[in-house]
């Protein structure tokens, strides 16, 4: 074959000639085939009725978490607080938010509505636990309780700070103001059913304890340790608040660390639903 053939690209017959698909023994290979793609199954859905106990494990882990680290509703039970809170025995109470929050990062202060765990004997003494006496029943109570669905078995209490840890409180000046470090208070909340009377106590002590009157005013002066907070209800007659418990170990006086939470807003009955307002009584 001659050099100009070979320029038009003829081969040699010595030269190697490859054909797709064949090997050097001319044994073709089997071409590869495209992959069919095949279409992928939807998930078949699970039924409402198994999906259903996933979701109340989830809602109660998350309602448990509310109740231990945010807050949770309280029941107010007597009628110490009106007119900012309405509750009397028998009678629809105000069913109020109580936050914890606030109280994470800083002390109550005066002013706030607190739910607070009765801190002695002397508070507690007429407190009758709210659970059955059925051992299967009783145990059911504590479970829901843990979720917020049932009220927790101790004495909890709602009233007004008045002052904290380190002031002097004390009742009364000439118009039968509370004072706090010499200073009248302004307090527009506070109810008084019966006028001020010079020179007639609240609370005295006698051998068989305190003698309650609650036509009097005046009590005190009480310097509140630190740590702890003087508590008053807005119904002043009406309230056995830290004025009836002097004779306690904490002159009447509740600690800090027995404090539940801020109340911020009542969400029963319909009627009175709204905020709780915090009133700092030491500021004119």
């Amino acid at each position: 074959m001659s050099e100009r053939d070979n320029l038009f690209g003829v081969a040699h017959e010595y030269d190697s000639v490859r054909v797709a698909g064949l090997d050097e023994d001319g044994v073709g290979d089997a071409a590869p085939r495209p992959r069919r793609s095949r279409a992928k199954k939807p998930k078949k859905q699970r039924p409402f009725w198994q999906e259903l106990p996933i979701l109340i494990v989830i809602a109660a882990v998350i309602a448990a978490l509310v109740v231990t680290f945010i807050g949770r509703p309280y029941v107010i039970p007597s009628q110490s607080m009106e007119p900012t809170l309405h509750g009397c025995p028998g009678c629809t109470g105000d069913r109020i938010y109580v936050e914890k929050l606030s109280y994470d990062f800083g002390d109550p202060k005066p002013g706030d509505v607190v739910v607070f765990v009765g801190p002695s004997d002397s508070w507690n003494r007429d407190y009758h636990s709210n659970r059955s006496s059925n051992a299967v029943v009783r145990g059911i109570q504590d479970f829901f309780s843990f979720f917020g669905l049932v009220p927790p078995d101790e004495n909890d209490l709602v009233k007004r700070v008045i002052a904290v840890g380190g002031q002097t409180v004390q009742c009364c000046d000439a118009q039968g103001h509370v004072e706090v470090d010499g200073k009248p208070l302004n307090e527009p909340y506070a109810q008084y059913l019966e006028p001020y009377v010079p020179g007639l106590p609240f609370a005295v002590k006698t051998p068989m304890g305190l003698s309650i009157n609650p036509q009097g005013r005046e009590f005190g002066p009480v310097k509140v340790p630190d740590g702890n907070l003087w508590v008053m209800g807005d119904n002043r007659n009406e309230s056995a608040d830290s004025r009836a418990h002097i004779d306690d170990e904490y002159s009447g006086t509740v600690p800090v660390k027995d404090v539940r939470g801020k109340a911020v807003f009542k969400i029963w009955p319909p009627g009175r639903i709204g905020p709780v307002r915090a009133q700092d009584p030491q500021t004119n």
